[in-house]
């Protein structure tokens, strides 16, 4: 790489780990740099996983107070994010780059609609609950929460863009707890498919090492920025950003389509 572009690699990598500890899509921010730095699409995915593997975990570190009393969810959910990165990262390599191109734009979508109604859905969910005699249902979210990160987290390790989105709106609709720390649980979650799928990687893929240590330098420092400004964010203000970040993806997906 020549000086300017590790350069705009490592600024990347600083918006991808900030977006990615507010919202998520910060794969948005690296993956079109890297291809035009000349990467291949599939070096680009695998050396963007494995980078944005520290900004994840420092993402998680920023947020560490929300994710008291969260154990049990988060082994739980964690098991299902395991097994679907896993199966992505399979996938990567044994599809054609075509193959989600099309269902993407819809899922991103579908969980920006849920993000919208979360709250009224919420409260449905819970009206229904106290009239069945539960006081917050199951607080890892039940079969159906499992089930459905089990499936994003396949798409994750598949490409990573957007998952957050779909994270918090699985579990916006299906636990009773507050945004800020669902997010918290959400860092917790994109830190397991991208450690996942990246181990797998080491073993059959190629990485460019460069493009690894900018992307993980960067968001190691985006995430503690992401930290201090998602925290401070209302429940409203945050939503609407989910919103507007998820719009976004969904037009560069479509265009990268």
């Amino acid at each position: 790489m020549a000086i300017w572009e590790m350069l705009a690699v490592f600024a990347a990598g600083i918006g991808a780990g900030t977006i990615n500890t507010i919202v998520g899509s910060g794969t948005l921010i690296t993956f079109p740099v890297l291809i035009a730095t000349g990467l291949p699409p599939v070096t680009a995915t695998v050396s963007n996983a494995l980078g944005l593997i520290p900004g994840s975990i420092s993402g998680a570190i920023g947020y560490r107070a929300e994710l008291t009393g969260q154990r049990r969810r988060i082994l739980r959910l964690g098991t299902a994010a395991a097994i679907g990165g896993l199966c992505g990262a399979v996938l990567l390599l044994l599809l054609p780059e075509t193959a989600f191109e099309t269902i993407v734009p819809v899922l991103v979508g579908l969980a920006l609609v849920l993000v919208v109604l979360q709250p009224r859905i919420s409260r449905a969910v819970q009206r229904r609950r106290e009239r069945q005699g539960e006081a917050t249902g199951d607080p890892a979210g039940g079969p159906a929460l499992f089930v459905g990160l089990l499936l994003a987290s396949v798409y994750g390790g598949y490409f990573t863009a957007a998952q957050g989105i779909i994270y918090l709106s699985l579990m916006g609709m299906l636990l009773h707890d507050t945004l800020q720390r669902l997010n918290a649980t959400k860092n917790i979650l994109a830190a397991v498919v991208n450690s996942i799928a990246a181990l797998f990687f080491l073993f059959v893929a190629h990485f460019d090492w460069t493009a690894v240590l900018l992307i993980a330098v960067g968001s190691t420092i985006g995430g503690q920025i992401g930290a201090k400004v998602g925290r401070r964010l209302p429940p409203t203000a945050l939503r609407a950003l989910i919103i507007a970040v998820g719009l976004f993806a969904i037009v560069q997906l479509v265009t990268r389509s």
